[in-house]
């Protein structure tokens, strides 16, 4: 059973990370609607309900159709829109300085891949002190059991692992 969640909107943001299309392209085919429907559903609630949302994209040589954010889950008018160079947002974009400004303590991070942009991200940010919850079905990896092994091991350590279906829930239902 998990512990009731509180979430402080005015404190919490929604990091969605490198869902673009190249890297949701190296993923099972399969998978790949499920997942998008999902984080469609997990930011449309969030924006309804006041979270921000920032999107995280990685582009380390010249942007192309490929690097672009998947059409299905584009950024809404307004929304902040970082780029990254490396693995992680903090140590290449002024992420942490934009969450400070806002007085965002709380990240809700969704990304592909898990052992990639999701892992450096809860390391980085637990080290800097932020809360951090993941949400185990909006983020994905190549490889299956890696995916399982992180979530149910190693964030676990540092951070709220939860299904997307348990923050909306936390966030005021469906």
């Amino acid at each position: 059973m998990i512990e009731k969640l509180e979430i402080n909107r005015s404190k919490t943001a929604v990091i969605i990370m490198d869902y673009q299309i190249r890297i949701l392209d190296s993923l099972p085919k399969e998978r790949l609607p499920e997942l998008l429907k999902r984080a469609n559903i997990l930011l449309a609630k969030a924006r309804q309900k006041g979270v921000p949302v920032i999107y995280v994209e990685v582009i380390r040589g010249e942007r192309t159709p490929e690097t672009e954010i998947h059409p299905d889950i584009k950024p809404k008018a307004g929304e902040t829109v970082l780029t990254k160079r490396r693995v992680g947002p903090f140590s290449t974009t002024n992420l942490d300085e934009i969450l400070k400004k806002q007085g965002i303590d709380t990240l809700v991070l969704m990304g592909v891949s898990t052992s990639g942009c999701v892992l450096s991200t809860v390391r980085w940010a637990y080290d800097i002190d932020y809360q951090l919850i993941v949400l185990s079905d909006c983020c994905a990896d190549r490889d299956d059991e890696v995916h399982r092994v992180l979530m149910e091991k190693v964030f676990t350590r540092m951070t709220k692992v939860i299904t997307s279906q348990e923050f909306i829930e936390t966030l005021g239902g469906i």
